[in-house]
């Protein structure tokens, strides 16, 4: 037997509106749990949510944005390139030894 298009918007919203419920109910458990937790341990804001660029990320890994000393240099205009992403034009199909820095 197959529903018409009024049934089944009716049972979407239904079903929309059973979600919602459930979802507000589980997260007013979590927030129960989560203020216990920090009650029981002492945390502080810093403790759960450290701040700092690139804090969520795992240690060990570089952060992107991150910036890095230039390793080369062009002489002539003083710009200078990390040696990292695409080569600027001033060094592109050059020998960059001479451009190295230091």
């Amino acid at each position: 037997m197959t529903n018409s298009y009024k049934e089944l918007i009716k049972q979407r919203d239904a079903l929309e509106q059973a979600i919602s419920a459930a979802r507000a109910q589980e997260l007013s458990e979590a927030i129960r749990k989560a203020r216990e937790l920090v009650a029981e341990f002492g945390l502080t804001v810093q403790d759960v949510f450290p701040s700092g660029r690139g804090a969520s990320k795992s240690a060990g890994k570089s952060t992107s944005g991150a910036k890095v000393a230039p390793k080369y240099r062009d002489s002539a205009t003083g710009q200078t390139w990390t040696g990292r992403g695409k080569a600027p034009k001033w060094i592109d199909g050059q020998d960059r030894a001479k451009y190295l820095i230091g």
